[in-house]
């Protein structure tokens, strides 16, 4: 959060109070731009705007490592699907690969981005091992792991990007941000797909677990599609009761999936978290 903490949540799965904060982080000293949680869960590696990552031992509730060697604010964090690596993107226009004792192994600058780097994100699939990066030149590129070089850039978006994602099995990738597009790749052929539009800038974007879906936080708005159908599922808007209807209503910032696909968490700018349940039966 802005708020510079990690909380840690119980999940009560209650109706009125879905999880209960059960630890609260400390030691970033600006705002926190990005979490991801390691595959077992008991692990996090956090990125802020105090030029630093964290990683944190979540039971502990203490930072393991500080991550130090970027200029300026970092805005995205991924860890890799075997804990092993963690990859960083700056507002100093790097992406930087880590190994979990804080070692900078490799800073990706040849053919990097010209802007700042919004987001990156690890390929699931061992087969093609690749780090996807989105950033404020508007490009969404490829990266081979292996060497770190550049293997393609996806060019169409005509505005900023705020949030690149991949698909569970690491077949696709979506983007979104400003032009209020998400657009659609297919990452074994380095092809553009299909552009799903909005009506407002895109926040942050992510795949089902289980179903061939892609969830879009625009604005105050949530939409789920279909991407055989191309078809809209449904769209999710939060009820709030305003005092005065010149409110502006809470924007949805980000997204996460539960792993049954049963449930979507989404963070608010009016500092709440709200917990959608999407079933299965959806249209």
């Amino acid at each position: 959060s802005r708020d510079k903490t990690l909380i840690v949540w119980k999940l009560t799965r209650d109706e009125t109070n879905y999880g209960i904060p059960q630890k609260r982080l400390y030691g970033h000293s600006h705002f926190i731009s990005d979490v991801v949680l390691s595959s077992d869960g008991n692990y996090a590696p956090s990125g802020s705007w105090d030029k630093t990552l964290r990683l944190w031992d979540l039971a502990a509730g203490k930072t393991t490592r500080r991550f130090e060697d970027h200029a300026k604010d970092v805005l995205s964090v991924a860890f890799s699907v075997d804990n092993r690596q963690i990859v960083s993107g700056s507002r100093d226009k790097t992406i930087k690969l880590w190994n979990t004792l804080a070692e900078c192994k490799y800073t990706i600058q040849d053919e990097g981005h010209s802007d700042w780097v919004s987001c990156v994100r690890f390929s699931p699939n061992h087969s093609n091992p690749i780090i996807v990066s989105a950033g404020w030149d508007r490009v969404v590129k490829v990266w081979n792991l292996t060497n770190c070089k550049l293997k393609i850039n996806h060019n169409g978006h005509t505005g900023y990007l705020n949030t690149v994602t991949v698909s569970p099995d690491g077949s696709l990738c979506a983007s979104g941000g400003k032009d209020c597009k998400a657009m659609l790749w297919d990452l074994n052929d380095g092809k553009h797909l299909h552009t799903l539009d909005h009506n407002d800038i895109i926040s942050a974007l992510c795949f089902s677990p289980n179903r061939y879906w892609l969830c879009a936080a625009f604005g105050p708005s949530i939409k789920i599609w279909d991407l055989e159908s191309k078809e809209m599922v449904e769209e999710l808007r939060p009820e709030v009761v305003s005092q005065t209807s010149k409110t502006e209503p809470p924007q949805c910032l980000s997204l996460a999936w539960s792993t049954d696909g049963q449930t979507l968490f989404a963070g608010y700018s009016d500092n709440t978290i709200r917990v959608w349940q999407v079933s299965v039966s959806a249209r």
